[in-house]
């Protein structure tokens, strides 16, 4: 999930809530858009193919 912050990046959250803290985590913060979703396709692969 992409956020965008009021400082003109934006930031990638997980999708589920951390039950520790009662919000997303933070996956990360980009410059671009692009950089953003970029990342979020690597962390859904790493996700289904690690261990």
């Amino acid at each position: 999930m992409i956020r965008k912050l009021a400082s003109g990046q934006y930031r990638l959250y997980s999708r589920k809530i951390n039950p520790k803290t009662g919000k997303r985590r933070n996956l990360g913060t980009f410059g671009t858009l692009e950089e953003a979703k970029k990342h979020e396709r690597a962390v859904q692969f790493f996700k289904r193919h690690a261990g």
